[in-house]
C-alpha cells in the first residue's frame, strides 16, 4: 500500500512548484519600487499653483481690467484639477476662461485654444470644435489651432478631418505632431506602428529634457505597452514618471492595473488605490475597486463600491464625463438597460463614434433587441473600432445572432487581449 500513498505527495508537489513558477513568471511589479510613491509628503507642483493662484489673484483685484491675469490664474486651476480630480477647479478654470475670452471679444487663438481643451476634458467635444474653428478662422497660430482640430476631431468621431489636420502638421522631428501620429495609428489599430511613434516622441522629451513631455510621454508608452502585452515594459514606464513627479497618480493607477490585471494580486491592487485616492479622488477609483471585489467573489462589496461612484456623480456635477462607464453598469442588467440606452442615444450625439455606437448596440442587445445591436454594430462599429472592450461586445451581438463564424477570430484576438480587459471578462471571453 505504500507506493499509492507516496504518489498523491508527488503530484501535489509537483503543482506546488508549477504554481509557484507560474507565480514568478507573472510577477513583474516590487513593492520596494513603488512605496515611496504612495504616501508622498505634499506636493510641490499643487503647492506651487496655489502660491501662484494667489499672487496673480491678487494683482488682478488691484488692477481689474488687467484682463491677462485671468488667462494666468485659470492655468494654475488647470494644474490643481490634474493633481486632485477635483471638479470644481476644472469648472474655475473654465469660468475664468470665459471671463478672459468676454473680455477680449473672442479674439485671442490662444485664450480660445485654452477653453477649448478645457471643454474637451469636460467631455462638450462640439463646443470645443466651434472654439477651435474660431481659432482657425482669426488664423493665428494656425499649426496649434490644427493640434486643437486633431484632437477635437477624433473625439467626435470625424476621422477624415482629423486626418487632414494631422497631415497639415507633418513634422517627423516635432514632439506634437508625433504623438498625434501615435494616436491615429493606435485608432486604426496599428498598435506596433503607435508605440513607434510614441518612442521617437519620447526620445525628443529626453533630448530636450523637457520634464513635462517626459511625464507624458513615460506615462502613455506605460499604457500602450500595457496594450501590447509587454508588461514589464510598461512597469517601467510608470516607474520613470513616478520618479520625475512622484505626485502623478495616472502612473501609480497603471501599476495598480498591472498588479491586479496581471499578477491578480487584488489584496496590493486595494493598497494602491486606496493610497491614491487620499490625494486624487475620482469616481473611477470606486469602480476600479468593484472590479476587484467582484474577481474576489465579494458581491457585497463590489456593490458598496459602485454606489460610492454613483453617489459621487451625485454629489458633483460631472457632465458628460461618465456617460460611457454609467452606460457599461446600466447595461449589465435587464432592469437598467433602458437607462443605459437612453445615455447611449446622448453619447452617440455628443460625439459619434464608433465607441459610442458600441454603446448603443450592447444596450439594445442587453435590452433583447439583438436584431437593432446587429445592424448598428455593421454600420458603425465593425472595422472601425479595434478596443477589445468593443470587440468583445461584438463577438456577443454575433453569437446573439447565431453568427457564430464570426465569433472564433474575435475570440483568439480577445484572449490575447486578456490584460486589457481584465480577470472578470476572462470566464465570459472562454465562454464565446
Amino acid at each position: 500500500m505504500k507506493p499509492y500513498k507516496v504518489i498523491p505527495v508527488l503530484v501535489f508537489t509537483i503543482l506546488f512548484i508549477f504554481a509557484c513558477d507560474t507565480k514568478k513568471q507573472n510577477q513583474i511589479t516590487n513593492t520596494s519600487d513603488y512605496n515611496k510613491y504612495l504616501h508622498v509628503d505634499g506636493n510641490k507642483s499643487l503647492d506651487f499653483a496655489n502660491k501662484e493662484i494667489d499672487f496673480w489673484q491678487k494683482k488682478y483685484d488691484a488692477a481689474p481690467n488687467q484682463k491677462s491675469y485671468l488667462g494666468i490664474i485659470a492655468s494654475k486651476y488647470a494644474t490643481l484639477f490634474e493633481y486632485t480630480g477635483d471638479i470644481k477647479n476644472l469648472y474655475k478654470t473654465e469660468d475664468l476662461l470665459v471671463q478672459s475670452n468676454e473680455a477680449n471679444k473672442y479674439s485671442k487663438v490662444s485664450t480660445i485654444r485654452s477653453l477649448g481643451r478645457n471643454y474637451i476634458a469636460q467631455h462638450r467635444f462640439k463646443e470645443a470644435l466651434g472654439l477651435a474653428n474660431k481659432a482657425l478662422a482669426i488664423g493665428e497660430g494656425r499649426k496649434e489651432t490644427q493640434k486643437l482640430l486633431f484632437d477635437v476631431q477624433m473625439e467626435l468621431g470625424n476621422f477624415v478631418e482629423a486626418e487632414s489636420n494631422l497631415n497639415a502638421l507633418k513634422d517627423m522631428n516635432d514632439y506634437d505632431y508625433l504623438i498625434r501620429l501615435a494616436k491615429w495609428n493606435d485608432h486604426k489599430g496599428d498598435l506596433k506602428t503607435a508605440i513607434t511613434f510614441m518612442e521617437k516622441a519620447r526620445d525628443i522629451a529626453e533630448k530636450e529634457d523637457n520634464k513635462i513631455l517626459k511625464i507624458w510621454s513615460y506615462s502613455n508608452l506605460g499604457d500602450f505597452y500595457g496594450h501590447a502585452g509587454r508588461i514589464q515594459e510598461s512597469y517601467d514606464s510608470y516607474l520613470k514618471t513616478l520618479a520625475i513627479d512622484p505626485n502623478y497618480s495616472y502612473a501609480l493607477k497603471g501599476i495598480a492595473w498591472i498588479v491586479f490585471s496581471h499578477e491578480r494580486n487584488t489584496k496590493e491592487a486595494k493598497r494602491i488605490v486606496e493610497a491614491i485616492e487620499i490625494t486624487h479622488n475620482t469616481p473611477d477609483f470606486y469602480l476600479l475597486k468593484s472590479q476587484i471585489a467582484q474577481f474576489e467573489g465579494d458581491d457585497a462589496a463590489a456593490l458598496k463600491d459602485r454606489n460610492a461612484y454613483f453617489a459621487m456623480l451625485e454629489t458633483n456635477n460631472y457632465g458628460a464625463m461618465y456617460n460611457k462607464y454609467n452606460t457599461l453598469i446600466y447595461a449589465d442588467a435587464k432592469e437598467t438597460a433602458p437607462k443605459a440606452l437612453e445615455i447611449a442615444k446622448i453619447e452617440v450625439d455628443h460625439r459619434p463614434t464608433p465607441d459610442s455606437y458600441d454603446l448603443l448596440a450592447w444596450s439594445y442587445l442587453n435590452m433583447g433587441q439583438k436584431d437593432k445591436a446587429l445592424e448598428i454594430a455593421k454600420k458603425y462599429v465593425v472595422g472601425k473600432s479595434f478596443e477589445p472592450k468593443v470587440q468583445y461586445h461584438l463577438a456577443m451581438i454575433y453569437k446573439s445572432n447565431n453568427e457564430n463564424q464570426k465569433v472564433a477570430p474575435i475570440k483568439e484576438e480577445l484572449l490575447s487581449s486578456m490584460y486589457e480587459l481584465g480577470p472578470n471578462l476572462e470566464q465570459k471571453v472562454n465562454q464565446l
